[in-house]
């Protein structure tokens, strides 16, 4: 498909202009690696530690399964995002969200669950088919895994402002918090301006919208990444949610 250097064996889904599969060798998942750092720190400006080869590759990379979105036409991958599961974390020693919150309340041994991280789409290709055949390769793995559960961190930008940050955190509270039980706690809380005008008709980040929509809860307060300059909250999703809801907000819309 694309060029031998994937060696797609694992394809989950091909159609007219993209195709979504895990990453396979290392050829693959350094080039998985490199979009991030053109996303994150050359786009975004994250304080990313780099090595020669101007990657984003962190400890847990080597333990996640890495999707990725290929555009057919140019064999170039224009999405990726990594899946981090229960054996991955006993691997690795701990869910990447556990550097950032306390997860006492949601972790249990006796629940199965995938973390979804460093998720990133190339500028070009920011439109509603990269990002479902995106989300049709996680509720594909979620299913064939037997998940109950997917977490991860979503972001919210501050270069926005605190009007912006505190009009998002708001549309959260009325809407998609989370019961006290499964509220998770920021090692570093982002302090949010209480008594602030609101925005009105809040644009919420693309990722953290997608989540959302699937009936996500958002587990607690925001972290302060301040290697990503960006604000970030704990989500909890349902496997239910995701395999239902998804066909209708997502794999629906790639068809058409």
């Amino acid at each position: 498909m694309a060029t031998p250097a994937y060696q797609v064996t694992s394809l989950i889904k091909k159609q007219d202009k993209y195709s979504v599969f895990v990453a396979e060798n290392n050829a693959t998942k350094k080039r998985c690696y490199k979009l991030r750092f053109d996303v994150f720190a050359k786009e975004l400006g994250a304080n990313l530690v780099i090595d020669t080869n101007a990657i984003d590759k962190d400890r847990f990379d080597d333990y996640c399964q890495h999707l990725v979105v290929v555009d057919n036409s140019t064999s170039e991958i224009v999405a990726t995002t990594r899946l981090l599961n229960n054996a991955g974390r006993k691997q690795v020693g701990m869910f990447y969200s556990e550097t950032e919150f306390n997860l006492n309340n949601i972790i249990s041994p006796a629940v199965r669950f995938i973390e979804v991280g460093r998720t990133c789409i190339h500028p070009a290709y920011r439109r509603g088919a990269v990002l479902a055949m995106l989300w049709k390769g996680i509720a594909e793995e979620v299913v064939k895994q037997d998940i109950d559960y997917l977490i991860g961190c979503a972001s919210i930008p501050l270069n926005c402002g605190d009007r912006y940050i505190a009009s998002v955190m708001n549309t959260i509270h009325q809407h998609h918090y989370a019961p006290e039980s499964l509220r998770v706690h920021p090692y570093i809380p982002l302090k949010i301006i209480q008594d602030i005008p609101l925005a009105d008709n809040t644009i919420m980040p693309i990722l953290l919208k997608a989540y959302l929509r699937q009936g996500a809860l958002i587990c607690g307060q925001p972290y302060w990444d301040a290697e990503f300059g960006v604000a970030d909250v704990f989500v909890l999703l349902e496997s239910r949610r995701i395999t239902s809801r998804y066909t209708k907000h997502f794999i629906n819309r790639t068809q058409k």
